[in-house]
């Protein structure tokens, strides 16, 4: 743009006080934070943010089966992104999306789902990601006394019966990282899951860890957290925010969540609603 300035300036110099044309200004290109204020998102519905979600909403990711009320861990960081988004309480609004629907291809109801999704990269082919929000163990539980109660170390659930649901990265650990000698029983719903441990259906359940502590506290009586285990060799497993494949909005909601973990707000959220995961033993 410097040139066209130069040669005007040299041109007033030559004709003295002839008019400059004032008509054909420039407009600037969005900066970041422009592209990412409140009004210039591209939403679902104008106004107002929509998030995604399944129900029934388990602790501790949501507290009461209501992803509105703030309390829960990812009630609490879906509100905290809203905020750094621009959004106070009053324009988000919820939708209930089923589990495995929120990552298939197409068309979202939603600007974001947050449900403990992991991030894979066969996921990433049909949808969005956000950076990562928090990252993952997976977890076996059993009953108190039974069988593989006792075990210490993964080899030693090698005979096991498994619970687990359908479409997660557990399911994918059992496989990948247990390898029992049988195959796991599949469900549709998490407290199929659950239910098939408390009716002794299975020996085991593999849940995330945070999952695992509510299962123990809440759903089935005199059950344990046999160990926690990494469901990867590699890259720690995290989840994130999920967006439709190309969303215009997944750079701001990526700054959002960068902006909290560096402010240590995600930290404090999980701290509060996660921190009980201090004690489970590690499994090798």
């Amino acid at each position: 743009m410097a040139r066209p300035l130069m040669l005007l300036a040299l041109a007033v110099a030559v004709v003295g006080c002839a008019p400059v044309d004032n008509t054909a200004s420039t407009t600037a290109a969005p900066t970041s934070s422009t592209a990412c204020a409140k009004e210039q998102l591209k939403l679902r519905t104008p106004g107002k943010l929509t998030i995604g979600t399944d129900k029934p909403a388990f602790e501790p990711w949501f507290k009461d089966d209501d992803p509105a009320n703030g309390q829960g861990f990812e009630s609490a960081v879906a509100f905290a992104v809203a905020g750094e988004l621009g959004f106070d309480r009053s324009e988000v609004q919820w939708s209930t999306v089923k589990f495995d629907s929120a990552f298939a291809p197409g068309e979202k109801q939603f600007d974001f789902d947050i449900n403990q999704v992991s991030i894979t990269p066969a996921r990433a082919k049909a949808v969005d990601f956000s950076k990562g929000y928090y990252t993952v163990k997976q977890a076996i539980v059993a009953v108190e006394g039974s069988k593989f109660a006792g075990a210490k170390s993964l080899a030693e659930l090698k005979d096991a019966k498994i619970g687990v649901q359908v479409g997660t990265t557990s399911l994918a650990a059992v496989k990948d990282v247990i390898k029992p000698a049988d195959d796991p029983n599949v469900y549709n719903e998490q407290i199929d899951a659950v239910n098939a441990l408390k009716n002794e259906q299975v020996d085991a359940l593999v849940v995330d860890l945070p999952t695992a502590f509510y299962v123990t506290a809440a759903q089935v009586e005199k059950s344990k957290i046999v160990g926690q285990f990494s469901s990867t060799g590699g890259a720690p497993e995290e989840f994130g925010l999920v967006m439709e494949k190309g969303s215009a909005l997944k750079p701001c909601v990526d700054k959002a969540v960068d902006a909290l973990k560096s402010k240590g707000d995600l930290a404090k959220i999980e701290q509060e609603w996660l921190s009980s995961a201090a004690g489970a033993p590690e499994l090798q």
